[in-house]
């Protein structure tokens, strides 16, 4: 067969696909109820459903977490029906614990949800860094890139993908996007890939094909661009000078050249000085999500905020306000927000009350769906 009619036949079956996975979301977007779309935007640790926790506790990265699914968390679930749920290394023991609880987990979800972990491969790697599992180990991404062999990017990420489909995972909170040209950066280092925006486009690239391989979306992050800063937005306030036009030239490349392939876009917390005008971090600010991001990039997936719960936005806005402010900006998933119940709470009513409408509620819930293939 010519290659034309290969590539036609080929975009048919995609399109059919695709129109197949739109109208299964429009079904089940039809038949949920105003909580469970409300749910369906927040993806959240288990601790949050434990009520013997106390918020400092369920934060509190040192204290012991939840391990299995009780039925006092299967209550709170039932009243505020999460849409997914993040895992750390506080809520993991063994290998069969882990697969047990993330099992116990989806059981006792009505609609699947989105099972998360930070797996990047390197020194953020909640499953190989901790000790009882039998998984490879990368010394770093960076390590990955000096090679200057997309291939073996690949490679990690199909193994890491290996795994985590075996633990009952759909979502990696990875690659890392963003470039390294700071050698004082504390957050991002030797998480990227490398500095040239060129390389590190490459290798996102490549390490999306890998974990697409085995059946586990990826999130590229943190747009747009965190590897140009000295500070830590988990502790607190980070600003970043560069103009829009500086960032395209360097930033936004990994990101802009892997939007065709990217499940989610992770938003950092950083405030953008001479990009925006709002003086808010890139998480809450209108002007950079549907500005930018959406509108002039043309990007129209699953855009996901950074942890909720980190202190740019935890010391300085209410766990409600901070949500209505993401999802207004043009976010579709809340990611952790430090107080779950109110932050669920206050998109709730902002809904009833029209501060936020339905329609602009089902358009994220809409791209949720889809990225779970519901």
């Amino acid at each position: 067969m010519p290659n034309s009619k290969i590539f036609a036949v080929c975009s048919l079956i995609f399109i059919g696909i695709l129109s197949g996975i739109c109208e299964g979301s429009d079904r089940m977007l039809k038949s949920m109820t105003l909580e469970e779309k409300v749910g369906q935007l927040f993806v959240i640790r288990p601790d949050q459903l434990n009520p013997s926790r106390t918020l400092e506790n369920i934060h509190d990265p040192k204290a012991s977490g939840d391990k299995k699914l009780t039925a006092s968390m299967i209550e709170i679930l039932k009243e505020y029906p999460a849409g997914g749920f993040a895992i750390f290394r506080k809520n993991i023991e063994k290998p069969a614990q882990l697969k047990q609880f993330t099992a116990e987990l989806k059981n006792a979800c009505n609609i699947a949800p989105i099972m998360a972990i930070d797996e990047e491969g390197g020194k953020i790697s909640r499953i190989a860094n901790y000790g009882g599992f039998n998984v490879p180990k990368y010394a770093s991404m960076e390590a990955i890139g000096k090679t200057g062999k997309p291939r073996n990017a690949y490679n990690a990420a199909r193994t890491i993908g290996r795994y985590l489909k075996e633990y009952g995972f759909t979502l990696d909170f990875a690659p890392v996007a963003d470039i390294n040209p700071n050698p004082d950066n504390i957050v991002i280092g030797s998480r990227a890939f490398g500095s040239d925006a060129g390389l590190v486009s490459g290798m996102v690239s490549s390490y999306l094909d890998g974990l697409h391989s085995q059946g586990i979306a990826g999130s590229i992050k943190h747009f747009p661009g965190h590897g140009d800063t000295s500070n830590d937005t988990h502790s607190g306030y980070v600003a970043v000078y560069k103009t829009w036009d500086e960032l395209k030239r360097a930033e936004l490349i990994p990101f802009m050249d892997n939007f065709g392939k990217a499940d989610t876009v992770m938003i950092a917390h950083i405030t953008m000085k001479n990009v925006t005008s709002d003086d808010l971090p890139a998480t809450l600010s209108k002007e950079l999500i549907t500005g930018k991001l959406r509108g002039e990039l043309g990007y129209n997936g699953v855009i996901i905020t950074d942890a909720m719960n980190m202190g740019a936005i935890h010391d300085n806005y209410s766990s409600g306000e901070a949500a209505l402010l993401a999802l207004e900006a043009g976010n579709d998933i809340l990611l952790m927000p430090y107080d779950y119940i109110e932050a669920f709470n206050a998109v709730l009513e902002a809904v009833r009350n029209g501060r936020i409408s339905e329609s602009r509620l089902n358009q994220s819930v809409q791209r949720i769906l889809a990225l779970k293939n519901l």
